[in-house]
């Protein structure tokens, strides 16, 4: 099992990976929204922005997020590691309810050219 510090490696990794992103991809990591990952099997909750191509996570809670952001995340820790390592496809690991993603509409358009 991921520990806390392992999730929040990996976040800081996604982030470092949205900054160099290009095209498509560059455009939707651009976004400035609310995030919340809610790691489940450690009951914690990873909440910040998405703001200029980076995640800036502000605080680390326990438990599940405490305001609703705009852009939710929620999957166990070995699965947010294993995502951002390249070790799992985001679609399969989204359509088998691995991974909850939960947003507005046009957020989840831009953000399927980032995942």
């Amino acid at each position: 099992m991921a520990t806390i510090e392992e999730c929040r490696t990996a976040l800081e990794k996604l982030s470092d990976s949205m900054s160099t992103a290009e095209g498509d991809a560059g455009a939707a990591a651009a976004l400035d929204r609310s995030v919340s990952c809610h790691v489940t099997d450690l009951d914690v909750t990873f909440a910040g922005r998405m703001r200029g191509g980076r995640i800036e996570v502000a605080e680390t809670l326990p438990g599940p997020p405490r305001e609703r952001a705009q852009i939710r995340l929620a999957l166990a820790g070995d699965d947010l590691v294993a995502l951002v390592d390249g070790e799992l496809n985001f679609a399969s690991a989204w359509g088998s309810g691995r991974v909850k993603l939960e947003a507005g509409l046009m957020d989840l358009f831009r953000l399927r050219k980032l995942l």
